[in-house]
């Protein structure tokens, strides 16, 4: 059965869920949201507009994590993106609500602000979500040593979240050099070929960054 993804090569999230299709080389049609006819098909199938959106036969499949959780279910592939050990899933969903909650929404808050008219931008709101970032950056470098990936030595759901996460998170808040094994593993997201190539497919997009995207990556 034909998968298809409505989905912008750009954006964080569809990064997500693209870098976990093509972890397990799953076959899929992109729509790629970069027209009117494309983000019409997008309200039609899920009004709410946000995507990325999977439509598998009858079913539509909404939120990032919960596509991978999909994909998992009834599309599964070689990589186990979410263990089948009870215990080790719950570490997985740990780490990929970490990084979707005060990882990739601060950095969002940061960015989205840029492209306010000046007199509607919220200077306490960034200076929170960059507290927010420093924070997050903090535990998580207390919490990747002796870590190959964000749940253990297995790359999963949480490392699809972590990728795009900590790729533009860098861009807009740096990771300092006294996180040096958030950088590492960040660096070890970028090798990853699944997301390598998402990266790549972005890269025609980068001058759209509003904060000015940064000549490295």
């Amino acid at each position: 059965m034909t998968l298809t993804l409505y989905a912008h090569p750009f954006s964080s999230y569809c990064q997500k869920v693209l870098t976990a299709l093509y972890e397990n080389d799953l076959p899929f049609e992109y729509r790629m949201l970069d027209n009117e006819a494309t983000h019409a098909e997008l309200a039609s199938l899920w009004p709410i507009r946000r995507f990325p959106v999977l439509v598998d036969g009858e079913r539509t499949v909404v939120e990032a994590t919960i596509i991978i959780e999909h994909l998992g279910l009834f599309h599964p592939g070689p990589v186990a993106l979410v263990p089948a050990d009870p215990r080790m899933a719950l570490d997985v969903r740990t780490m990929d609500r970490f990084f979707d909650h005060y990882v990739m929404t601060p950095m969002q808050k940061i960015v989205l602000d840029r492209l306010r008219p000046e007199t509607d931008r919220d200077p306490y709101g960034v200076a929170e979500a960059r507290r927010m970032l420093d924070t997050a950056y903090a535990w998580l470098d207390r919490a990747m040593a002796g870590r190959e990936w964000a749940a253990g030595q297995a790359f999963s759901m949480a490392d699809c979240a972590a990728a795009p996460s900590l790729f533009y998170a860098d861009w807009a808040h740096p990771i300092g050099a006294e996180h040096a094994g958030v950088r590492a593993y960040r660096e070890r997201l970028l090798a990853r070929p699944s997301f390598a190539r998402a990266v790549d497919e972005a890269r025609p997009f980068r001058p759209f960054f509003p904060l000015g995207a940064p000549d490295r990556d």
